[in-house]
Parts: structure tokens; sequence; C-alpha cells
């Protein structure tokens, strides 16, 4: 096909691109095979490039976009709100309003405040533990994608050799202090992750988790156990909710696994498109927020130019108003089920080890021959992938390195055709790869 042949002014948007920006790009996300493609818009599940390429979008912006691209009651309230002025740095009706519904929907969510990034919200959520609790370590999982602070990029992308609760750095330029202060459990490892706790708890302010990490479920009774121990020790669970927020469910993973946490970083489709997240939880741990009610040594300064932004704030109650109506998750999860169980079936009877890792709604391929449950099982060749996605992006579909995002835009005719190119994909796949040898020997 020629749908990536790209168009002498998409070319030349490029090369300035490349000179003004390193790497070419925003540092977000390349599209499979390492060709970048400029987007000229979008409209529900479709996006163009600037070549007039059109793909069914299962990147969403990364998320925020379940509703697609442009939706028109959002892009009317955004409109109202921008009339209105642009941003004012004091209170506005759209935020406290905005709040009140997460409080209404979150059920860990007393309070709430607002930030314009999820990286943000997590640093924040950290911080109020510390307050908390008066101590420094936090406990994470290895391979949880919190954001890009220094203690987020601890062990988002390690070896995978290290043990146990060590971290390793995923970035250059984070102090070397801040290993000190952060210990690493395997994901959907209760066992380890209670043995780290019962001898680390009287050191750790926090543990944070993904309730869904990336692309890997929850076990059963792997959150509950979770909660469970911090309960224990009096430590506060941090959910980072930043993607599964108001997209597993109305009220996150939260409601959808009925596991409570005492605080969570929300964002992405909460501020339907545009910069917004939060933090929320109890308000006996966002009480440090408050000058009045602290003295100076629990009180936390955090202000941002754009918190609670009119526009944001107008634009994710639109969002949200969609999302309340009835049937709105049903469809979605449905649509999710059969595009996940599909691509699943067409590997199987490929012959091709491969898993669809994740749930209905998120869900990306491993090519494995075991079960995906943690980092570590995900670690591998990942030459089938970068087959698999750059066939996909060639039969006009668009995913994230990392996974797909579905959303309510989705129709009958997006399924069918993402189904089709599945199809194209999997052959694709199933062409290069080449079966271990009977005769060969594998490592425990």
């Amino acid at each position: 096909m020629a749908r990536l042949e790209r168009t002498d002014e998409e070319r030349d948007l490029l090369a300035r691109a490349a000179r003004v920006m390193p790497g070419g790009y925003l540092g977000n996300m390349r599209v499979a095979g390492g060709d970048p493609l400029i987007v000229r818009g979008g409209a529900g599940s479709r996006i163009w490039d600037l070549s007039g390429n059109e793909y069914i979008d299962y990147a969403l912006g990364s998320g925020p976009m379940i509703l697609g691209h442009a939706h028109p009651k959002v892009v009317a309230a955004a409109e109202e709100a921008l009339r209105k002025g642009s941003t004012f740095f004091v209170e506005n009706a759209y935020a406290v309003e905005l709040a009140e519904r997460i409080v209404e929907a979150v059920p860990c969510a007393e309070q709430v405040r607002f930030t314009t990034s999820g990286t943000d919200a997590t640093f924040q959520c950290l911080r109020l533990a510390r307050v908390f609790r008066r101590r420094e370590k936090i406990l994470k999982f290895e391979g949880g994608f919190h954001g890009t602070h220094d203690y987020a990029a601890m062990s988002t992308r390690p070896s995978g050799t290290t043990p146990f609760p060590a971290p390793e750095p995923s970035s250059a330029g984070i102090p070397a202090a801040v290993g000190d202060t952060v210990l690493i459990a395997p994901y959907n490892d209760i066992e380890t992750t209670a043995a780290i706790i019962e001898q680390h708890h009287d050191e750790l302010a926090a543990v944070i988790v993904e309730p869904v990490q990336r692309t890997i479920a929850p076990r059963d009774g792997f959150l509950a156990g979770l909660r469970d121990l911090t309960e224990r020790f009096g430590i506060p669970l941090i959910f980072d909710e930043v993607v599964t927020g108001f997209r597993l469910a109305y009220g996150g993973a939260q409601e959808a696994y009925g596991v409570t946490p005492d605080l969570a970083a929300i964002g992405k489709i909460v501020g339907g498109g545009f910069p917004l997240a939060a933090v929320v939880g109890r308000a006996e741990l966002l009480e440090p927020y408050d000058a009045e009610a602290v003295g100076p040594e629990r009180f936390v300064p955090q202000s941002g130019t754009l918190n609670g932004n009119p526009v944001a704030a107008a634009a994710g109650l639109a969002t949200l108003a969609e999302l309340r109506e009835p049937g709105a998750y049903a469809a979605l999860h449905a649509t999710g089920a059969h595009l996940r169980s599909t691509l699943q079936r067409l590997f199987d009877e490929a012959e091709v080890p491969a898993v669809v890792s994740g749930i209905d709604i998120i869900f990306d391929v491993y090519f494995t021959g075991r079960p995906v449950v943690d980092y570590r099982s995900t670690l591998g060749d990942r030459t089938l992938k970068g087959v698999f996605d750059r066939a996909l992006l060639e039969h006009g579909v668009l995913k994230t390195p990392e996974k797909f995002y579905v959303g309510m835009c989705h129709d009958e005719a997006d399924v069918e055709q993402t189904i089709a190119a599945f199809e194209a994909a999997v052959a694709a796949v199933r062409d290069g790869y080449v079966a271990p040898s009977k005769n060969s020997s594998s490592s425990a």
C-alpha cells in the first residue's frame, strides 16, 4: 500500500522539525518503523497526516480522546469557555464544578487539587504521603510508569536482572540519592511485595501502583492484598489512575476492582484532551495544601500557571457528561473485548506464540509463549513486535508503541477495518516467525 508515502510538504516540515527539535519530534512517540509523521487533523476515530494518509486511531492522544477527536460537545464547551477568557490564575466556576464531579465519581476522592500533567500529579501524591507519614522512602513496581520525575523514572525500563527491592535509574540525570529513597517490587507478586513491605514498613511513606500496569492486568486479589498490607502498617496507598481514571468505569479502577486507595493521580480523560490532571484523595492527606489549616512544617506549596484552567475544565465536564450516558461503558467494553479476542484468535490460528495482554480496552501484544504477569515476563525479542506494528500502520491502523486504546468513538466500520488490518499484520508476523528447533533447549 502507498499509505506511508510522504508529500513534499510533509517532508519539508519534518526537515524543519529536525533542525529545531531534538530528534525531530516531541519526545512522545515515533510511529512503527521509526518514520515520523505530522498530523493534519482528526475527527472521531480517524486522523490524517499532512500527506493525506488516513488512520483509525488507537493512540487517541495517548488515551485522553476516549470520545474521539473534535467531539462536537467537547469543542462547543471549550469554545464557550474560551470566549470568556483563556486563563485567570484564580478560581473559576468550571474548575469548581469539575472538582465536584470528580468527588462524586471517584471512591477515594474527598478533595481535589488540580495540576496540568500526570507527572505532576503523581509527584504531588508522593510529596503529600511523605508529609503525612513523616517518612521518605516509596515503593513502586518494576516497569510501572508514573511520569518523568526522578522518583517515577526509577526502574521504568530496567534490565530485569537487579534483585528486588533495589532500583535502577531509567534516565540519565537522576541524582544517585534518589535511588536511596525508592524500593522496587514485582507487579502481581503479592508474596514478594509483602516481604519487602514487612521488612521496610517503618521507612515507607507510600506505595504507588498502576492498577493496570501498562498492559498487564492485575491478578485476582493482588490489589486487595496490597490494600490490606498498606492498611496494616498505616502506609498510604496511591493509585496512579492517569490512564485508568474514567476509563475502566466512571469511578475508574477503584470502582472496577472494588479497591479504594488513600490518594490517586488522575489525568488524560478528565481534561477532555486539554492539559489537566489532578491529585484526589482523603481530605486529611490533602490538608497540607491549606496553609491556614497546618503549620509551616507541614505546608506544601503547590501552584501552576494553568492549574484548573477553565477551558480544560469545561472540556473535561463535557467529556464526563458523555461518559455518564446509559450504556456508554458497556458498549466500550464490548468493542474492546471483540477486538482483543479476535486478535488473540488470529495469532493462535497462525500458530505464532503471542499473548494479547492487558484488559479489553487497553491491550497490546507480546510475542511470548508464557503468561504476561509482570514486567520481566514482557522482556524478549521485540523484532516481531516491530513487524506487527508496522504492518498495522501500512493498513491504516495507528497505535502507540506500547498499547491500543479503544475508545467510544470506534464504531462497527472501524472494527471491521481493524480486524482486516489484524489479519494482514498477523500474516506478516507469521511470515517472519521462525519456530524454535525441536532440538533446541530453553533455560528455565
